[in-house]
């Protein structure tokens, strides 16, 4: 594994945009960066078996959640020619129409930073020890199975 250890990827409640500016932002004096792919997770108000969902509420097991993603960070690094990755995954309560997920990766081309993006967005869905408990507007509630 490389030096770089993954800092803390978790946001408690929402992420904001204005989180989401700054750190796009902070990208503007690493000048070898031609392009920036972001995607965004926002929480849906599903209607599931006739209940709305109202808020998801996310739980991890944290340093097993940052052992995981030092992993993938390496994998998509070794795979990719990027510049740098950032990931931000909220715990606690997310509402309807709050954004729960920040993937950013840049690299010196767009190919790299769309595909490398992408794929980690697949990882954090597939493999990282975060589980969501879906709100639903009558106060009951489910665990979340990802799409």
């Amino acid at each position: 594994m490389s030096e770089k250890k993954v800092k803390n990827i978790f946001v408690e409640g929402p992420i904001s945009a204005a989180f989401i500016a700054d750190s796009i932002q902070k990208h503007a004096v690493k000048t070898s960066i031609g392009a920036h792919d972001i995607f965004l997770g926002q929480v849906r108000a599903d209607i599931i078996d006739g209940h709305l969902v109202a808020a998801i509420e996310y739980t991890a097991y944290e340093d097993m959640a940052l052992q995981k993603m030092q992993e993938i960070r390496e994998a998509v690094f070794d795979k990719y020619a990027l510049t740098c990755m950032h990931v931000y995954h909220s715990l606690g309560r997310v509402n309807a129409g709050e954004l729960c997920l920040f993937v950013f990766a840049s690299a010196p081309h767009r190919r790299a930073a769309i595909d490398a993006c992408g794929e980690l967005v697949e990882l954090i869905k597939n493999e990282l020890p975060v589980w969501g408990k879906e709100l639903f507007e009558d106060e009951t509630h489910q665990w979340k199975v990802n799409r």
